[in-house]
């Protein structure tokens, strides 16, 4: 059984491709809104022969997103590749996770699906910190449950910002510096935006332990993620592909009767 998971962002549009429950192949796009229903046909199934897998292989869907008109050109697009109406994850869907906010509609279907993935891989209690275009963290209680969370601005946002308004400082890779002591421009830009977002992924972590068991343990994602994951004593591991999981996750638990 072959089930597509994806995970549509702001900045990128994730496609896990699972089989019998193993996730064998990821595809990253950018996240364009002005794509067609049918141009996102043709990049799938040129994806999808890169890698050897036929279309009439893929028998289900699950869709979640941050960007509503991605929302309507994927769906249709599986819908005419894959002949089947795609699983969107929102109110309504079953997740196996008791929400404890104030306003659950609020909550965003990568934020979810981390929640899910995490508690399904890793156990309770947890925090994800997500490295995306905002910085996330998410919460699931020692029984289960989604309690909360943080959002930040995401490091490239931090990046850009930055840039656009110095303008003789050069754009410089996001990757960690020789030294927290920058000895040279490029030097100095990068330590200041990479122990910067880390110091404050830090300080947020620290607090949110403060409320939580011992035992809770710290996940990171994100495409971001892996240099601040190596880097920090808060962190203790790194899952790339958490929302996909996640996904499909929610996939099994509502076409699959798995509760």
């Amino acid at each position: 059984m072959s089930i597509f998971a994806f995970d549509v962002g702001n900045t990128n549009v994730t496609a896990g491709l699972f089989v019998r429950e193993k996730l064998v192949h990821v595809f990253r796009f950018a996240s364009d809104a002005r794509r067609t229903a049918d141009e996102w046909v043709v990049l799938f199934t040129h994806a999808l022969a890169r890698v050897g897998h036929l279309t009439e292989e893929v028998e289900g869907v699950v869709l979640g997103s941050v960007v509503p008109p991605l929302t309507s050109s994927l769906r249709e697009a599986a819908r005419v590749l894959f002949d089947v109406d795609p699983l969107i994850l929102g109110p309504g869907v079953r997740t196996g996770i008791p929400i404890r906010i104030d306003n659950p509609r609020e909550l965003g279907a990568d934020r979810l699906a981390n929640a899910v993935g995490a508690r399904e891989r890793y156990g309770a209690p947890a925090i994800v910190v997500d490295f995306g275009t905002a910085t996330t963290f998410d919460v699931i209680g020692a029984d289960g449950a989604y309690e909360g969370g943080v959002i930040a601005p995401g490091v490239e946002i931090g990046m850009e910002a930055l840039f656009a308004r110095t303008a003789k400082l050069p754009k410089v890779a996001l990757e960690p510096p020789p030294s927290p002591l920058g000895k040279n421009t490029v030097d100095a830009l990068q330590a200041g935006l990479f122990y910067g977002t880390l110091g404050q992924v830090e300080g947020i972590l620290r607090n949110l332990k403060a409320l939580l068991p011992s035992s809770t343990r710290v996940i990171a994602t994100g495409g971001l993620g892996e240099p601040f994951a190596r880097a920090s004593r808060e962190i203790d591991l790194y899952d790339p592909e958490l929302t996909l999981y996640g996904l499909w996750t929610v996939y099994r638990k509502n076409r699959m009767h798995d509760g």
